[in-house]
């Protein structure tokens, strides 16, 4: 049985209502860069043409292309549905979609989009070890981190829910950097990169980036707190 004097049953209110979205600008650059992404990353596959993938297909694998294929479309539910669940308007005023959209972003979006991502990376990376160790440790902590903020709210653990799935949004971000660091390379003639090291700098920079900012937006009170400490001492 749970303790219940340990079950956050009540979600945070702030006073004053939830900011509209225009004071929330983290979150409009947030959807900017979502659109941007798939703009550039989806349409190769909305043809169904292997031809017109990003990636080199491996040819001794046929379920490559279709599991790349859902593994993409799957990620755009990622993105789409973790922008629902970050803005604080909708999660205040519209828990029910909140909750609606919350399932899809674990059903049919990271569970889906990970398992796949998994399975795709050894032939992805033609079974070099350069991208293949981070990009595999992504989609396992991506998993496990949904999850676990997926069990901590049906438990009625709100504050910890908030935690895990604010980093399960940091990890579905992570292959963002990746899609940087290739336009640098491929439009910028003094980021001559070779190929290996951008596929390796990628999946473990993107990750630890992206879990580092989550966990000052975390702990940046109380980091601040414990610094005016520190100066007055």
């Amino acid at each position: 049985m749970v303790d219940s004097s340990t079950v956050d049953t009540k979600r945070p209110e702030r006073r004053g209502g939830p900011a509209p979205l225009w004071r929330t600008p983290w979150l409009i650059a947030l959807v900017v860069l979502v659109i941007a992404f798939m703009v550039y990353a989806l349409p190769p596959y909305l043809t169904l043409d292997p031809n017109q993938a990003a990636v080199t297909l491996h040819p001794d694998y046929p379920p490559h292309y279709p599991f790349l294929v859902v593994h993409i479309f799957t990620g755009t539910v990622t993105f789409l549905t973790a922008c629902l669940q970050l803005w604080p308007w909708l999660r205040r005023k519209h828990p029910a979609v909140h909750r609606v959209s919350g399932r899809l972003y674990v059903f049919l979006g990271v569970l889906p989009s990970a398992l796949l991502a998994i399975a795709i990376v050894p032939w992805a990376f033609d079974g070099q070890p350069a991208g293949a160790i981070g990009n595999t440790l992504s989609g396992a902590l991506w998993l496990g981190t949904t999850f676990a903020g997926f069990a901590a709210a049906r438990r009625r653990r709100f504050a910890e829910h908030r935690r895990w799935m604010i980093y399960s949004f940091a990890l579905a971000l992570h292959i963002v950097w990746g899609r940087v660091f290739g336009l640098m390379a491929e439009h910028f003639p003094w980021f001559a990169v070779d190929g290996q090291i951008i596929k390796e700098w990628s999946g473990w920079f993107g990750v630890a980036f992206n879990l580092a900012v989550a966990w000052w937006l975390l702990n940046r009170k109380r980091v601040r707190a414990r610094s005016k400490v520190v100066s007055a001492a």
